[in-house]
């Protein structure tokens, strides 16, 4: 396993060119000596702007009198995350030093994730962020997404569960204290599973910020908002997030919706313009070219290029480091295998068994007994890299990974 950056290194130096970040930032005019806190919008996988915010969330923002930036991610945001993180790096910063105060970000699906990738790795950007609103974010990846025949984009790969780059986002804390995060999920996402409760994949837990992890459905259980819905025009996604910018802390759904389904619509949205959006979301022009293979960690991830600094504190804020142990290592594609795994936590200087962990797979749950252990019968039904994320109450998740393989051949 690499050895993550300690969260207090140095910020890395920014590779893409100057003139291409300062092209790539919006913002109205009052952004300027902003009189409230304003926000930066970041849109998501293979959509623009444009189509993510400009027929809803623009004009809704306005009209609560919310001042607003939009940062445009190349090629759709399809490309190397940690390269279009750096546009987000630097939207915050501009959007900042423009407004001479803090501001708040929302995001949709990557673009709820990236901003976390920036605070994560950019030590300088956290006085800096007040609130970070994620719609549908994809915080912990997704197994929807681990399905790349023949390829799939280098944004994909990185957001399929148990990817390296998933690995490095959520290491050593997933929240910064004086930062407030809104998760916004809906139980019948298509893209970014699981999604069913807070355990899934767009929320967040620990690391000393403030959180509020809240589903659609926890709102009006009758919502049947998918994916690209909840992240651009659900009017209780739209009301969780006007309340998280409106107060101290995060969204509060009793006081965001009190109605529950009743919410009113995202003021001044334009739904036959969104509408219209929809042949040029599902083009995939201007997408970079689909690849077999997670891009390679940037050398600041692991600290191997940044000056040597103090290292991170073994212990989570809120307990101990899990450590997670599983055999097989290397299950045979095709066969029903019966998986066991030992849970630890670091305690006072040595490893005691953790009961009450949870794994994830397959659509099943799986927890350990008082010995820290789990089994489960799981058939993976191809070859390839696969990852098994474990969480326990008082310590961060824990992704281990399994080498499915293929069967040998009899004779």
């Amino acid at each position: 396993m690499p050895l993550y950056a300690p969260v207090d290194a140095p910020p890395p130096a920014l590779r893409v060119p100057a003139p291409a970040l300062a092209a790539s930032l919006r913002c109205g005019a009052d952004v300027d000596d902003a009189s409230r806190t304003p926000v930066l919008l970041v849109h998501g996988t293979n959509v623009t702007p444009e189509a993510n915010w400009s027929h809803t969330y623009e004009p809704g923002l306005r009209a609560h009198g919310v001042p607003t930036c939009t940062v445009r991610i190349p090629n759709r945001a399809t490309g190397d995350i940690q390269v279009n993180a750096e546009y987000v790096v630097h939207a915050i910063r501009e959007t900042h030093r423009r407004a001479g105060r803090r501001i708040s970000i929302v995001g949709a699906s990557q673009g709820g994730m990236i901003p976390r990738w920036a605070l994560r790795f950019w030590r300088d950007l956290r006085p800096m962020v007040d609130d970070l609103v994620g719609l549908v974010p994809s915080n912990h990846g997704s197994t929807s997404l681990d399905r790349c025949d023949p390829g799939c984009s280098p944004a994909i790969h990185q957001q399929s569960a148990g990817s390296a780059f998933l690995d490095a986002l959520n290491s050593h804390q997933e929240t910064f204290p004086g930062i407030s995060y809104t998760n916004v999920y809906t139980r019948t996402d298509e893209t970014v599973q699981p999604n069913q409760d807070d355990t899934g994949s767009s929320s967040l837990h620990g690391g000393g910020g403030r959180i509020t992890n809240v589903a659609i459905q926890d709102v009006c259980a009758l919502s049947t908002s998918e994916h690209i819905l909840t992240g651009s025009a659900d009017p209780i996604a739209f009301a969780l997030t006007v309340d998280a910018l409106a107060h101290d802390g995060p969204a509060v759904p009793g006081r965001a919706a009190p109605v529950g389904c009743l919410t009113g619509p995202i003021p001044g949205a334009d739904p036959v313009g969104l509408l219209a959006r929809v042949p040029d979301l599902l083009s995939g022009a201007d997408s970079v070219e689909p690849t077999d293979q997670e891009p390679p960690l940037a050398c600041y991830v692991t600290a191997s290029c940044l000056p040597a600094v103090a290292p991170a504190p073994a212990v989570a804020p809120s307990g101990g480091v899990l450590r997670v142990r599983v055999s097989p290592r290397r299950p045979v594609a095709g066969r029903t295998v019966r998986l066991r795994l030992r849970v630890h936590r670091r305690e006072d200087a040595r490893w005691v068994p953790v009961r009450g962990a949870t794994l994830r797979i397959a659509g099943r749950r799986a927890r350990s007994d008082r010995r820290g252990r789990i089994a489960v019968r799981v058939r993976f039904a191809r070859p390839g890299l696969r990852g098994l994320r474990v969480r326990a109450a008082g310590s961060p998740a824990r992704t281990v990974r399994v080498r499915v393989v293929r069967p040998r051949p009899r004779g």
